[in-house]
């Protein structure tokens, strides 16, 4: 998979007013006919039921998919983007898919090419809700993307990205969490997104945990489920549905569920105390949807099955004790962690029987379709159980305003995406997050007059969310700007000996090094890098751009910043603190054990150095 990140647009002319007014003159007249809206202009209960009773079993089923569509046109893609809409998923372009099978959501990647820039992304959600509206009884379509921010987000430049969760939960203000979901939300609005999967809710107790790590605000559930839910509450008020995710908790795992089918060892009272107050807290904050996980957790359920496939988990236990009636939305159908018990045709029919409304990216379209269809054709999935899930959905899109309001166009990129004050409040928030737990003689901040010759080395993973990397670089040119003469030099995240050598040597010629880590492991060829620069006798800050738990790895450096996420906005943070501009506020939102001894913490939760 690829980004494609801030290419050309080959963004269409935005339709005319005559043409948007008829594509949804049918389902507005529907909807009048079968009962008043509500003040704000939303269809009410009685006029959504009555457009579900109008339904045929078709559309129904389709309201339940959603999918992936390659392309940045809703009806022109480019070729490539043509060629896969045929291999994977049978239609040339989303309108055709819209067509076929009537789908009620499409979700929107970077690989998948849906999010060139902001104003692409606008004329491509128009597209596609032009096409769905233009169907007999068509309905608005809910956009849907998993921009968390930080090391996961699907829209890049020049849209605003934010510090992501394990940050914020080290800035541990309720505030910034709210601002990052508002500004977040208005930006995904303008674009057409109105659905977004997050936050993480997950609380994340094992530092080797390889899918969730700092894309969770911390290890301290409390603290997790006041940022979930003023996160929450700043999507929601800026018209976004919000998605709390992974239930019933995916936090304690070191098994990715892509890739294998994790198991959940935690008993019933741990759970209860562990993993779940924060989905307790999105709820009672009003969550408009919850994901599900695809992991085993025999304490709530014995049978083998996935949480995504289990009644006892997402009826008993979510809908009925914890009071959810909100939308519940599968993770993505894809991964590993929920076809390795049953084949691609049973899993979405067995979601719908444990209680899911949504059902995400199906591997293959067309087999899950036929399969929801032929349930309920055979009796094993009732037509009032499919309409259930249908009004839940239909619920969401009209409290989002989509029957409203389905259309964006281009003055709401323009008045809110990118922004000066959005860009501006992401610096002002990763300020408060860039946590300092090593500072030895004071070597931080480096002087301007003392080391003035600085030396970038360390890894440069692949760009998480479109920002401009690598991360080597951004450093080194922040700290340029800041006054330094600084220069990069990458060495990546397995460096070999020849490698280092070259580091060391490079190091000689300058005054100080700041070296990025990324999941420094023992023995590592990182941990030799830093260890050998340190030798030198150069003074070397090491910026931890993903876990601090690297912190532990490097016990002989002499200053050491967690940074949480190599985005931009995080890197420059923490350039500013090095140089002294900015003072070091975050505290650890987790525990950092001793490598020598896991049993044995070595920063505790709530540890910070400032100056």
């Amino acid at each position: 998979m690829h980004d494609t990140g801030t290419a050309s647009t080959g963004s269409t002319a935005q339709p005319s007013r005559r043409t948007l007014l008829a594509a949804g003159a049918g389902l507005t007249a529907a909807l009048a006919a079968a009962a008043p809206a509500t003040a704000a202009g939303a269809p009410d209960d009685s006029a959504l039921r009555a457009l579900v009773s109008r339904m045929t079993p078709e559309e129904k089923v389709g309201q339940l998919f959603v999918t992936r569509v390659y392309g940045h046109s809703a009806t022109d893609p480019d070729q490539a983007d043509i060629d896969a809409n045929l291999k994977e998923i049978g239609v040339r372009t989303a309108a055709e898919l819209v067509e076929r099978y009537r789908v009620g959501g499409i979700i929107y990647f970077a690989w998948a090419h849906n999010t060139r820039d902001p104003h692409q992304i606008a004329d491509l959600s128009d597209g596609i809700q032009r096409a769905s509206l233009g169907l007999p009884r068509g309905v608005p379509v809910l956009i849907s993307t998993d921009q968390e921010h930080g090391i996961v987000a699907r829209v890049g430049k020049p849209a605003t990205l934010f510090p992501g969760a394990m940050a914020l939960g080290a800035g541990g203000s309720r505030p910034d969490a709210r601002t990052v979901g508002r500004l977040a939300g208005a930006e995904l609005r303008a674009m057409g997104i109105r659905q977004n999967y997050s936050p993480v809710a997950d609380v994340n107790v094992n530092p080797a945990n390889p899918v969730i790590g700092v894309r969770s605000f911390g290890a301290d559930q409390r603290a997790v489920s006041a940022l979930v839910a003023a996160e929450v509450a700043g999507y929601q008020g800026s018209g976004v549905a919000a998605t709390a995710k992974h239930f019933p908790g995916h936090g304690d795992t070191n098994v990715d569920s892509h890739t294998g089918f994790p198991t959940i060892t935690h008993s019933r009272e741990l759970w209860e105390e562990l993993d779940a107050p924060p989905f307790r807290a999105a709820i009672a904050a009003g969550i408009d949807s919850i994901m599900t996980a695809h992991l085993m957790v025999p304490a709530l359920d014995d049978s083998g099955d996935p949480a995504t496939l289990s009644h006892p988990i997402l009826t008993g236990i979510l809908r009925e004790r914890l009071g959810y009636d909100g939308v519940v939305v599968t993770d993505s159908l894809g991964m590993e962690g929920v076809r390795s018990k049953y084949g691609d045709d049973r899993v979405p029919v067995l979601a719908l029987k444990a209680g899911v409304d949504q059902l995400l990216n199906p591997p293959d379209l067309d087999l899950a379709w036929n399969a929801v269809l032929t349930a309920v054709r055979e009796g094993e999935l009732t037509e009032a159980r499919l309409d259930e899930s249908v009004l839940r959905i239909l619920r969401l899109k009209a409290k989002l305003g989509l029957f409203r309001a389905p259309y964006v166009g281009h003055a709401g990129v323009e008045r809110t995406v990118g922004t000066r004050g959005h860009l501006a409040a992401a610096d002002r928030i990763a300020e408060r997050t860039t946590t300092l737990l090593v500072n030895e003689g004071r070597l931080l901040p480096l002087s301007r007059r003392r080391h003035p010759r600085v030396l970038v080395v360390g890894a440069d993973p692949a760009s998480p969310s479109g920002t401009t990397g690598p991360p080597t670089g951004v450093l080194a040119g922040a700290l340029t700007k800041l006054g330094f003469s600084a220069t990069a030099l990458p060495t990546g995240t397995a460096p070999s000996a020849a490698t280092i050598a070259k580091a060391v040597a490079s190091a000689r010629d300058v005054d100080a090094v700041v070296a990025a880590t990324y999941n420094v492991t023992a023995g590592s060829g990182q941990q030799a890098l830093v260890e050998q620069l340190v030798a030198t006798g150069r003074p070397v800050v090491a910026v931890a751009i993903r876990n601090p738990y690297d912190v532990a790895r490097l016990p002989s450096v002499p200053a050491f910043l967690a940074a949480y996420s190599w985005t931009d906005v995080e890197l420059r943070a923490a350039a500013r603190v090095i140089a002294g501009r900015a003072r070091p506020r975050g505290r650890l939102p987790v525990p950092v054990q001793r490598a020598d001894d896991p049993e044995q913490v070595l920063y505790p939760i709530g540890y910070g150095l400032t100056y």
